[in-house]
């Protein structure tokens, strides 16, 4: 280590979900990380329920069977008030994700204590009681905190004391997951706040609440009424998760009449299910007023730093999104430092990348929630009225986010929306119009004689290339080929053949013509076994990418 290297990789601002996180992975990888979190755990956090794709993140971080070990609810989906029918239906993740079909209703102090003490096990330099006041600069680049310690809260260790004197941190990254204060969000004015999400949210616990009847009893319940919308999340600890959503406005001009007890309990009286199932439960913690307006940052990546979970974007709370978009972007973080830290060249790149991933989820959820919003027909209100998308919106069939809903959506509240809401006749129609699409394509290959596809000659569709990128790789971003296109602007990670394929597609070569052009790329000739694997491959690829439209046209087929 040169004299002027600082003596750690990075520093995490903030112990939840996502700065564990980050800082989990990046110990695994042998890197030097020191997360200072202000506060002591356990502590109190609202933001129980988990989605499936969460799970293999948690096997990831190797907290897989702590979380089980809890004893927390397992939750197989979500019952609903909400699209055009006034009566509860429910989904269930196996209807759309085989490999994980449950998640978790989590006790947040509990959860985000076992990842926290995760971190500390693997080696990472956990700091309770450690407030980051500062990020430091050397022109545009982030060198590390000045924090202090707090005699309240903590005794300080390592640099700190007990006294609240300030003290600083050097790292060469330093990673904000400081949470919706956004340390550094507010410092270099990132914020951008949404027009469309401007809601309030008033949560409480409530013990002796009544549950769904089975098999949803563990469930999430969310009932839409005229003001706006409930949750109520049961928790193994016996209690339950209340939250109300209501108009930014009108929230403020309640509370301004009212206390916020009173507010609450007006608003669940006005919610028919909801006072039922809270008919016989106890207040026993709350209630606690936040503003969810829905926000997101002028840019996720900068020279030294990287903003993560509530720190960087929040999105409204429908979906339970929160925990899940804030631990993928720990996963993407800590592959963005390793590959940094590893190869140089990988700084811009990699940054670029994580990027269009994250913002991909972020407006995934953002566009979801939107079109849920829209399509409500359950009460009529101006808080409904006003969140309706008209058919002057935007929904393309080449849309990313129409590309994303039809067919197996990886969510599957899409389909819900579909089958169970009304959502602008003009998004029914893309996403009809590519599912048909899509179908014609299939059933025109499944229709070719045998052998026709060999003859015929693939034809990319427009902007269609292949680039060398940083790909997510075993933890870490490693270079890589990526399809990218209009349609697909963060790209998808291809193969080596798949990449050979398509740099050797150009209108001329027919399909057999490819697969001679991917043989010959080869660094040694295949051998009989392996040109069966290459021919089946090839078809196979062309077959998917022409459904796609990735292959515009066969021409000869």
């Amino acid at each position: 280590m040169s004299p002027d290297e600082p003596e750690l990789d990075a520093i995490v601002i903030g112990g939840g979900p996502a700065g564990s996180t980050v800082a989990t992975l990046l110990a695994m990888r042998g890197r030097r990380v020191a997360l200072l979190e202000r506060e002591r755990f356990p502590r109190a956090h609202v933001g129980e329920s988990l989605l499936p794709a969460t799970v293999p993140i948690l096997e990831a971080l190797g907290v897989r069977e702590a979380v089980d070990a809890a004893g927390f609810l397992t939750k197989h989906g979500a019952t609903m008030v909400w699209g055009s029918d006034p009566e509860p239906w429910s989904w269930y993740f196996r209807e759309t994700n085989r490999s994980y079909p449950s998640s978790y209703q989590v006790w947040r102090p509990d959860f985000d204590r076992i990842l926290l003490d995760r971190s500390r096990e693997l080696g990472v330099d956990v700091r309770e009681g450690h407030h980051v006041t500062e990020v430091s600069f050397e022109g545009e680049r982030a060198t590390g905190v000045r924090f202090r310690t707090d005699f309240r809260t903590g005794t300080g260790t390592g640099t700190g004391t007990s006294d609240g004197t300030a003290w600083n941190l050097e790292a060469t990254f330093v990673v904000d997951a400081s949470g919706q204060n956004g340390l550094l969000a507010s410092k270099l004015g990132l914020r951008t706040w949404d027009s469309f999400f401007q809601n309030l949210a008033i949560y409480a616990y409530y013990e002796g609440a009544e549950r769904l009847p089975e098999p949803d009893a563990t469930n999430i319940f969310i009932e839409s009424y005229a003001q706006g919308w409930f949750w109520l999340i049961p928790l193994h600890t016996g209690q339950m998760s209340v939250g109300v959503v209501l108009d930014s406005k009108r929230g403020q001009e309640l509370l301004a009449g009212a206390s916020v007890e009173e507010v609450l309990e007006a608003q669940i009286r006005l919610a028919p299910r909801t006072a039922r199932m809270l008919s016989a439960a106890r207040r026993t913690d709350g209630p606690h007023v936040v503003k969810d307006w829905s926000y997101v940052p002028q840019r996720f990546v900068g020279d030294g730093y990287l903003l993560v979970g509530d720190a960087a974007c929040f999105v409204d709370p429908l979906f339970s999104s929160g925990v899940h978009l804030a631990m993928s972007a720990g996963v993407l973080a800590s592959a963005y430092i390793d590959a940094v830290l590893r190869d140089p060249s990988m700084r811009e790149p990699a940054a670029e990348v994580y990027r269009q991933q994250y913002e991909s989820q972020y407006w995934n959820f953002h566009e979801l929630a939107r079109l849920f919003y829209s399509s409500n027909r359950s009460a009529e209100s101006y808080f409904w009225e006003a969140r309706r998308l008209g058919d002057e919106e935007e929904f393309s069939p080449r849309h990313a986010f129409i590309r994303a809903v039809a067919g197996q959506s990886p969510l599957g509240y899409e389909r819900a929306v579909l089958s169970r809401g009304e959502p602008p006749a003009a998004f029914v129609r893309s996403v009809q119009a590519l599912e048909q699409e899509r179908s014609d394509r299939g059933s025109e290959l499944e229709a070719a004689p045998a052998g026709a596809l060999s003859d015929a000659v693939p034809v990319l569709a427009a902007d269609v290339r292949v680039e060398r990128k940083p790909v997510l790789a075993d933890g870490s971003f490693e270079w890589g080929s990526v399809i990218s296109s209009p349609a697909r602007p963060e790209g998808a990670a291809c193969s080596p053949l798949v990449a050979r394929l398509l740099l050797a597609i150009d209108g001329e070569r027919s399909v057999s013509g490819l697969i001679t052009a991917v043989e010959q790329s080869m660094d040694t000739a295949p051998d009989e076994r392996q040109r069966a694997a290459i021919v089946s491959s090839v078809l196979e690829t062309v077959r998917i990418l022409y459904v796609d439209r990735t292959i515009e046209a066969l021409r000869g087929l």
